[in-house]
């Protein structure tokens, strides 16, 4: 059987040319890059070639770079940096209902220490509105964090022009960049944001690696101290190998850009054009328009996500039915419900992400396979076998 992988928003195969990279620096190169000995000058000059090739993947300079372990340390520490950094300039940050955990809790977990947050509501695509945001701006607001896209329906949120509304207000923005970075374009030059995260794992690096894009000028207070590494924002004995993967995992992705986006749009059309067309009572969600190019995503009524999950498994088909992060805590999706969809039809959220090695062979195996599969989910639910007996019975 053959195995199709649509879960690429969860973690991407390391490239083969990523993993040559890191190798000497696993074996031969081990030595710590702060070593002022001949030993530590190769992974030296190994991470600062990484952030010069990070940075150029994003417009910015290398120097605009912290490497972290994952995107979500990133964003923790933009969050509690910036905040730690401005103590005295307020204690008012504007945020939305949609964002991922790693940004969410923070922010939370400041509310009960004395924070005001504003929560911004977004409409049935999952889009904040600029104008919300402008009028939710006071005095003591510090920053403004929106997600770049969502990692579960796919919507890309309009940066821009909430980067022009914090510009004009003179407050920090910073945006959790994770599903975006590497898969659609993403420059900070003409974005215009002061703070971004974003991990290696979602453009083909390895795992255990991410960045803080910090804007030249901007004083965020490191989350760990007690070292000099990343400028003293971020200490700790750099995982040189995995900032070295990084590196080249940036140089590629930069490189396959603006070809692969197009053709992951065509293959999640096919795919949401195809499901919506032979699976009955099920809802595509998120905006279909400013949609991330890998991601189609869906809530079926009457249909539990999880069991969902694991029917196509048995096909070897591997999708989603959430994000990564709240599979194994949350039962219904938050982003869902967030959007207006009932706690009933969320439930039923699965999301399909693309990649790199997918092709229109596997997105018509999946029109094929998922039908059958949602139908034999239904017909043990007694609920659907009363509202709509009259199914038909080539899809059980």
């Amino acid at each position: 059987m053959k195995k199709i992988y649509l879960d690429h928003i969860a973690a991407t195969p390391l490239l083969s040319a990523a993993r040559e990279a890191m190798l000497p620096f696993l074996t031969e190169h081990f030595g710590n890059p702060q070593s002022r000995h001949a030993a530590g000058e190769i992974p030296r000059k190994g991470i600062e070639e990484a952030r010069k090739q990070v940075a150029d993947l994003i417009g910015s300079e290398p120097r605009e770079i912290i490497f972290t372990s994952s995107g979500s340390e990133a964003s923790n520490l933009a969050v509690k940096g910036i905040l730690g950094a401005r103590q005295k300039k307020g204690t008012h940050i504007i945020t939305s209902v949609v964002e991922h955990y790693s940004v969410a809790h923070p922010l939370k977990r400041l509310e009960r220490e004395g924070y005001a947050v504003t929560w911004l509501p977004v409409d049935q695509k999952g889009r904040v509105r600029p104008e919300q945001v402008a009028a939710a701006v006071r005095n003591e607001t510090v920053l403004v964090s929106i997600i770049h896209a969502n990692n579960e329906i796919g919507t890309v949120q309009p940066i821009q022009e909430i980067a022009a509304v914090t510009q004009e207000a003179g407050v920090l923005f910073h945006t959790d960049a994770v599903a975006t970075v590497g898969i659609i374009p993403f420059r900070v030059d003409s974005i215009g944001v002061d703070l971004a995260s974003f991990s290696a794992q979602q453009f083909y690096g390895p795992k255990g690696v991410g960045a803080l894009y910090v804007r030249r000028g901007t004083r965020v207070h490191p989350l760990i101290v007690g070292g000099i590494q990343e400028g003293g924002r971020r200490s700790g004995t750099e995982n040189v190998a995995a900032i070295v993967g990084m590196g080249t995992a940036a140089l590629e992705a930069r490189k396959r850009l603006h070809a692969e986006a197009p053709r992951l749009a065509a293959l999640r059309d096919r795919l949401i054009v195809g499901l919506m067309e032979r699976v009955p009572l099920i809802h595509l969600t998120g905006d279909p328009i400013h949609r991330l190019p890998h991601i189609a995503s869906f809530a079926l009524e009457y249909v539990d996500g999880e069991a969902l999950i694991r029917r196509l498994e048995k096909h070897g088909i591997f999708a989603a039915s959430g994000s990564s992060c709240s599979a194994e805590g949350l039962k219904i999706s938050p982003v869902l419900t967030a959007t207006g969809l009932p706690a009933n039809i969320a439930q039923g959220g699965i999301v399909f992400s693309l990649g790199m090695e997918t092709t229109q062979t596997d997105i018509d195996a999946v029109l094929s396979i998922f039908p059958r599969c949602a139908e034999q989910i239904r017909q043990v639910s007694p609920i659907y076998t009363s509202l709509a007996p009259h199914t038909p019975s080539d899809q059980r």
